[in-house]
């Protein structure tokens, strides 16, 4: 493996297209954010000089670290916890990957670039992160998850069937659907192991050259010209790119996201289930289900010996990503298990886990991923809303992008941060 490089002691040519961005102003005053109080000078020791940091090395920021470094651009991701971590979005053994899209048809071509890459990485570390057992969207035949899952088939002329109840119980005897309710299959439907796809992205990036520092939390940045500085408790750092990539705490550090990416308590459950052999990997799919007691989202055992389930805003239990309740209560147990036994009895067993984890949503629940709207070379991914981890491959190349000017690749309209009215 490559040495990573430590800096970048001379600026590149204005000509160098990792520098160029959309024409604007000079800052004359440029204004710094920062998390640590009162605004101070950055002063102090020579700075360090990359093309791009990357704040929050986690599922989107290690694949931006690994995109950006991939151009042959410096790079430096900072992280304030270790790498992986259990503080964010992105532990908890996996995250489900579908192409039955029933949020919107716009993220299908981002899921199918999104598969590609999850396959490149595997290829590029040896590591299989990316797991195909078939998923299934269901509900009442006219709600919107089997509605949406549908029109993304259609339009996108996905494969897929639609199953009965009883259809759905005969193929996968662990799920026990309402008699009103159908099921979308789609044979691509699987899920991506989450922390292993974080260590291969910073992996893979530190062999071309990104330097990447855990336990360094940003405490402000400012745009510098066209660049931008970041304050760390270890040091000051330049660059001419920024890509923030923070998950619950992009509202810390980017007012201009404090009010569209709030973060939300979210628990998770592995159970032991009473029949193992209905719940095993190639016996069951991975399932979204729209129900009366709210959304639920399920795995076949894999990583944990139990079967994992959760749902969507579990409690609805806003928050903030350093005050969040880590403890687990009853209540939570209880939410979780009104799931399971009414929709997979059998997998109600003994508990073997509960954890906590975070959700970071807009107020449309649709990413925000976009430049920032005073300051083009800052690149932001945000508000993934408990449904984006599976697109953090694309997404980490989407940040590249914007770095180097590139904005055509694929129709981000969706999820631009204008549609939402914000302030500081």
């Amino acid at each position: 493996m490559n040495p990573p490089i430590r800096a970048q002691r001379t600026r590149p040519s204005a000509d160098d297209p990792a520098w160029r961005v959309a024409k604007r102003s000079p800052v004359q005053e440029p204004g710094a954010v920062s998390v640590e109080g009162p605004r101070k000078h950055l002063g102090g020791a020579a700075l360090q000089t990359y093309d791009a940091i990357v704040i929050g090395v986690g599922g989107m920021g290690s694949a931006a670290a690994y995109h950006l470094a991939r151009r042959g651009l410096t790079v430096l991701g900072l992280e304030q916890f270790d790498i992986p971590h259990d503080r964010g979005s992105s532990h908890g053994v996996n995250r489900i990957i579908r192409l039955a899209y029933w949020e919107h048809p716009s993220y299908v071509p981002l899921l199918r670039r999104a598969y590609e890459l999850w396959r490149e990485i595997e290829n590029a570390t040896g590591e299989r992160l990316l797991f195909i057992t078939g998923g299934i969207d269901a509900g009442p035949e006219t709600g919107r998850k089997v509605q949406g899952a549908l029109r993304s088939c259609r339009l996108h002329h996905l494969p897929h069937e639609t199953l009965s109840a009883a259809e759905a119980a005969r193929r996968f005897p662990g799920c026990r659907l309402d008699e009103d309710m159908v099921a979308v299959y789609q044979p691509d439907g699987g899920f991506v192991l989450s922390e292993r796809a974080i260590v291969a992205y910073v992996t893979a990036a530190q062999a071309l050259g990104a330097e990447i520092r855990a336990r360094e939390p940003v405490t402000r940045w400012e745009p510098d010209g066209t660049g931008v500085r970041v304050r760390t408790p270890q040091g000051t750092y330049a660059a001419g790119r920024l890509v923030v990539t923070a998950g619950p705490w992009a509202g810390t550090l980017v007012p201009d996201l404090a009010g569209c990416a709030v973060p939300e308590r979210q628990v998770l459950i592995w159970a032991q289930p009473r029949r193992p052999e209905l719940f095993r990997l190639g016996a069951f799919p991975v399932v979204t289900l729209e129900a009366p007691e709210g959304r639920f989202y399920a795995f076949p055992v894999h990583g944990t010996p139990g079967f994992k389930l959760g749902k969507y805003h579990h409690r609805h239990e806003r928050t903030g990503p350093d005050r969040v309740d880590r403890d687990i209560h009853p209540e939570d147990e209880g939410v979780l298990r009104e799931g399971i036994r009414r929709y997979f009895p059998d997998a109600d067993g003994p508990t073997m886990a509960l954890k906590t984890c975070l959700f970071t949503n807009s107020p449309d629940e649709h990413f925000i991923l976009d430049v920032h709207p005073e300051f083009p070379q800052i690149g932001l991914a945000a508000g993934f809303s408990g449904h984006g981890f599976k697109f953090a491959s694309v997404v980490g190349e989407i940040m590249a992008d914007f770095a180097v000017g590139v904005r055509d690749r694929f129709d981000l309209n969706l999820f631009r941060l204008g549609r939402f009215v914000t302030t500081a």
